[in-house]
């Protein structure tokens, strides 16, 4: 598979990128480029890979990637919408002096921060989502302002995560072919039993080979990132199912019940039983102030 160097062009009189990609079009493999980019999630919910970062993301999540950061979105179900607004500049967009201006000082500073990849969070996130949603729409200088509000925000708040730890550099496009490989692999596979064999035979490595590879790009193990993507999935179906905690666990990849309830707490930290609950508590307390706000309403 090979992999997507994207280049997204500039409308006529942009100097930068601002758009929305929706499914089909939102869909791309393990790839990376020189501008930065700031995303909003409108629609969907899966993983996010970047760098040696393996997450979640879902709709309103917001993330601020440095140039030449390799990642992907991959979405929870394949027939699931996913779409996202893109904003994408380069450094040097608003002229090579700028960002040396005393005034530029804690946006340069959060443009090197970025090179780790950083998901924005709490009221910060909130604060941004309608500012991005506008940056497509805007015209003329408005588009730079914009933009240089939603860079100045996330910088004086500091309300992110770091997620990488991986040092940036050039892939070559066989490491970005068999990582996109294994991730789509993985992907489409993954409620089945998967062997080691099997993954390192897809990317012509052996197994010991592969271990080490893939260890070394993500900091994880195959095993332990089968696992993520299984539990993740097992999540969402404790979620919004009611499904047996058993049929979970099979649909999700796991050969056995005790296996997997022992996985699940390791990754989440509670059991199948006890995560369903929370967030069942959650919707009838939901409901219930949903209910009191319409009685009120009628009153």
């Amino acid at each position: 598979m090979k992999p997507l160097i994207e280049k997204l062009t500039l409308a006529e009189n942009n100097s930068f990128v601002a758009r929305t990609y929706r499914t089909p079009l939102f869909e791309v493999p393990w790839h990376q480029h020189i501008e930065y980019e700031l995303i909003l999630f409108t629609e969907g919910e899966g993983k996010s890979f970047i760098g040696n970062y393996i997450g979640e993301f879902q709709t309103d999540d917001v993330f601020l990637l440095g140039s030449n950061l390799p990642h992907t979105f991959q979405k929870a179900q394949s027939n699931l919408i996913t779409s996202a607004v893109v904003v994408q500049f380069k450094e040097d967009f608003w002229g090579p002096a700028f960002l040396l201006l005393p005034e530029c000082r804690d946006i340069y500073r959060l443009l090197q921060l970025s090179a780790g990849g950083l998901k924005i969070r709490s009221e910060c996130r909130e604060r941004l989502a309608p500012l991005i949603r506008e940056l497509e729409y805007l015209t003329g200088f408005s588009r730079i302002i914009r933009l240089c509000e939603c860079l100045e925000l996330i910088a004086q708040r500091e309300e992110y995560e770091i997620l990488s730890t991986q040092e940036i550099k050039e892939q070559d496009i066989k490491s970005k072919e068999r990582l996109d490989a294994i991730f789509h692999f993985t992907h489409q596979n993954f409620h089945a039993p998967i062997q080691l064999t099997d993954v390192a035979k897809l990317v012509n490595m052996s197994v010991p080979a592969f271990c080490s590879y893939f260890r070394r790009s993500t900091k994880k193990t195959y095993v332990g990132y089968l696992n993520e993507i299984r539990i993740g999935h097992a999540c969402k179906l404790l979620k919004d199912t009611h499904q047996h905690v058993a049929a979970i666990c099979y649909e999700s990849g796991f050969s056995t019940l005790a296996n997997f309830n022992n996985r699940f707490l390791i990754v989440t930290g509670t059991t199948p039983s006890q995560y369903r609950k929370k967030f069942s508590m959650a919707a009838d307390s939901n409901s219930a102030v949903q209910q009191i706000n319409r009685t009120t309403s009628i009153a």
